[in-house]
């Protein structure tokens, strides 16, 4: 019978290869190694790998406690093979990342109110390969957001804070902080906000220094590795809400 868990050492570590077989399976070849493994930790191994199939974490934590129960010195390292979703750490990081189906309605919802024909065709395009982080709020000064997709503010971006993305940017209220889009090296992301009053604003590796936008709904793209603003008269959010009242 093949074993679940192939036992091999190298100069100075253990290397415990887990097969592709049921969780108590894994951890009753894995007793059944006790013997040797506790003469190979006796030689001064410490350094202990654990690879193959995808482990999940209660199995990690039960291979742990029978390693570490033979040798308390074990020094446990997990590298899975198989690269299954990144999510357990997104899983964990108090970020909210929409699917796509969800963060494209929200997308073509929030532009419409603004007005924002160029960018509903631009984010429909994008979105379907990139995923969107939707930051509920104003953000304030030394407050920095990074994502590897796109960027939606539903607020302020204040003097003294920094939103960073992989993709696009929009801010439904005035950038007054540092917006770098595309900053994976993407010269096809955008940046859209209610107005800009800030110094300076990135695309990819293009700065460009800007002025005051305010009473304008700025569209910032790149073209021929310059950066182009373009301004409509079109209500803002602010005016849009008062004008209801």
């Amino acid at each position: 019978m093949r074993a679940k868990v192939k036992l091999t050492t190298t100069k100075d570590e253990i290397i415990l290869t887990v097969r592709d077989a049921s969780t108590k399976e894994i951890l009753y070849d894995l007793n059944a190694k006790e013997g040797r493994l506790k003469r190979i930790y006796s030689r001064g191994y410490i350094r202990t790998i654990v690879t193959g199939r995808y482990l999940s974490a209660m199995e990690k934590e039960k291979i742990k406690r029978i390693l570490r129960g033979i040798s308390t010195d074990a020094e446990i390292e997990f590298i899975d093979d198989y690269q299954k979703k990144i999510s357990e750490k997104e899983d964990d990081e108090e970020e909210e990342v929409e699917d796509t189906e969800v963060a494209k309605q929200r997308i073509v919802n929030t532009s419409g109110s603004l007005g924002l024909h160029a960018i509903k065709s631009t984010f429909e395009s994008e979105i379907e390969t990139s995923q969107t982080k939707f930051i509920h709020g104003n953000l304030r000064s030394g407050q920095r957001e990074e994502f590897v997709g796109s960027l939606v503010v539903l607020g302020d971006l204040n003097y003294g804070a920094e939103v960073v993305a992989g993709e696009n940017i929009i801010v439904t209220g005035t950038i007054r902080g540092l917006a770098h889009a595309g900053a994976n090296g993407n010269k096809k992301a955008i940046i859209a906000g209610n107005a800009i009053n800030c110094t300076q604003i990135r695309i990819a590796n293009i700065v460009k220094e800007v002025r005051n936008t305010d009473g304008k709904f700025p569209f910032v793209y790149l073209e021929n590795d310059d950066i182009i603003i373009e301004l409509s008269s079109i209500k803002g959010v602010n005016e849009l809400e008062n004008s209801k009242r």
